[in-house]
């Protein structure tokens, strides 16, 4: 079967792993050479030039020298350029230096001006206001974007869902909205399990890949798929020179991690599904924030994704004292921040993740993030309740009985909010 006709489950499993049989392994092998050795002097600086210049090493050539070029991150861009169903993809470092280098190779030839789509990640959202790399901002509603498009605009960036409010903006309408002016939208809530941005028309398709796609809380990096070839070489001149070439071994545990992707992320949402109906219930929680409890009135569950995910955010009733003790008190969620591994993690956005963002679109005090990991749900809903109610729950996640008749089996079954109360999905402004 080709690979074009494989579901995302075999896709995840197989893609990027074509050359593995000639190479005779069946594991990722890792190359780990800083340097590679040159078969001429002539043919040596033909394959300098074409790596330079975003291509990939001639056939007869070499791949001169690791900041270019490495084997084991290309397999690595492969298979998730498959997954998000684009010609290519190019990994980073980092998730901001992928952003850095998109904005970088987009902002040429006079056009410096970005249109951003509000809430963003709080580092997109500081390195555009800031103007580091030389681009103005106007920042928007996702209604707004086709009067704040100018003849400078170079491209117009949205998460979706976004961090950390789960907003939900429909990509179709923001291509539409943008004209000819390139999309970039930022997929890592959803992953390509559940959203492919470039199928609704999007040029670029970015990822912190340190997060779902790693999946374990081990690895750094940053991908951007690409729907056409000169973007992507666009973006490999950029990584070039400014040696943000993803290291071969975080890309192993990347290209890892991916087989995996889709079991963890349907099991990772089944469970914020259940945690989510929890804690539209309950007394101090204000609002809930998770795509799909309103309803879905614009239908972008079902035209634009495959589900609603595995990230929840809150509003709590008392502000930042609740806020704080409710991350003083859960046990089997890690105060940290990050998300999409394999255990459940809790933050405050308003005091890390969004604290150089302007105070105007800065989170509330009383806002709480929630990234739901492979714990058993009912287990999560008794750290969570515990914590919210001030009482210690004995014992902890490292051996001791956990007291677990505070919330009946029966509280697992929520799958809608109590009447409509306390609830939004943020599908619209």
């Amino acid at each position: 079967m080709w690979a074009d006709e494989l579901r995302v489950d075999s896709v995840a499993v197989h893609a990027g792993r074509d050359d593995l049989g000639d190479l005779g392994v069946h594991a990722l092998p890792i190359d780990l050479s800083t340097t590679n050795p040159l078969p001429d002097i002539e043919r040596g600086g033909a394959s300098y030039e074409v790596i330079a210049s975003g291509g990939e090493p001639p056939a007869d050539g070499s791949a001169v020298y690791a900041r270019l070029w490495n084997p084991t991150t290309a397999r690595f861009e492969t298979a998730l350029a498959r997954l998000e169903r684009a010609p290519a993809a190019v990994a980073f470092s980092s998730g901001m230096a992928a952003m850095t280098a998109a904005l970088l190779a987009l902002s040429q030839d006079g056009r410096r001006h970005v249109v951003a789509v509000r809430p963003l990640y709080g580092g997109t959202d500081h390195l555009l206001a800031s103007g580091l790399l030389g681009t103005s901002t106007t920042f928007c509603r996702e209604d707004e974007v086709a009067e704040a498009i100018r003849p400078d605009t170079a491209v117009v960036i949205a998460e979706t869902p976004a961090n950390p409010t789960l907003d939900l903006t429909d990509i179709a309408a923001l291509v539409a909205q943008a004209g000819g002016v390139p999309v970039l939208v930022d997929n890592t809530f959803a992953t390509p399990v559940l959203q492919n941005p470039i199928d609704l028309g999007a040029t670029l398709v970015l990822h912190s890949a340190t997060k779902y796609l790693g999946g374990h809380g081990d690895v750094m990096g940053g991908v951007v798929a690409c729907a056409d070839e000169a973007t992507a070489a666009a973006l490999r001149r950029v990584r070039a020179v400014t040696g943000a070439l993803l290291h071969p071994m975080g890309a192993y545990l990347l290209h890892r991690g991916l087989a995996t992707l889709p079991v963890r992320v349907r099991h990772q949402q089944d469970s914020a599904h259940q945690v989510a109906g929890w804690l539209a219930c309950h007394p101090l929680v204000e609002t809930v924030y998770y795509p799909g409890l309103d309803g879905d009135p614009r239908g972008l569950l079902r035209r634009q994704m495959r589900g609603p995910g595995a990230m929840i955010s809150l509003l709590l009733r008392g502000g930042f004292d609740q806020a704080r003790r409710l991350t003083d008190g859960v046990r089997l969620f890690t105060h940290a921040v990050s998300l999409g591994g394999v255990d459940s993690l809790v933050q405050h956005p308003a005091a890390l993740t969004h604290r150089p963002v302007a105070a105007a679109a800065r989170p509330p005090q009383g806002l709480i993030r929630f990234s739901i990991g492979l714990e058993d749900p009912g287990d999560l809903i008794a750290d969570l309740d515990a914590a919210l109610s001030s009482q210690p729950i004995g014992g902890d996640a490292h051996g001791r009985q956990w007291q677990r008749d505070r919330v009946p089996r029966s509280a697992l079954a929520v799958a809608v909010p109590c009447g409509g109360r306390r609830v939004s999905s943020r599908t619209g402004r």
